[in-house]
């Protein structure tokens, strides 16, 4: 939720005319973690939650790329690009640990391929 809050105060900067663009893209790729986080937390069995973190985790290196593109555009500032990839790198290890700890729980049947 944190980064959804980062993405969304950052892209704010962004230009009027990006608003069904690019920053509709960040904005999307941003929400669309903790959704797919809490969607999968709701299914029933451990191999559908890792499926949804595998599409969280997707939805993450997405959104590191539309924040580089916007850098790149001089859209965002610099600063705003760091806030937006270091709070991604963070929700990216966070999905990551708990993915393995699921597959730990759930033993060798879900092993990352």
């Amino acid at each position: 939720m944190d980064l959804v809050e980062t993405v969304y105060r950052e892209s704010a900067a962004i230009p009027a005319e990006e608003r069904y663009g690019l920053t509709a893209q960040i904005r999307r790729a941003a929400v669309s973690v903790p959704a797919n986080i809490a969607e999968g937390q709701g299914r029933s069995t451990d191999g559908e939650f890792l499926n949804l973190l595998s599409v969280a985790h997707g939805s993450v290196r997405e959104l590191e790329t539309h924040a580089m593109i916007a850098g790149r555009l001089e859209l965002l500032e610099p600063s705003a690009v760091s806030a937006i990839l270091e709070n991604a790198a963070e929700v990216g290890r966070l999905v990551t640990a708990l993915g393995n700890a699921l597959r730990l729980r759930s033993g060798s049947q879900y092993r990352k391929r």
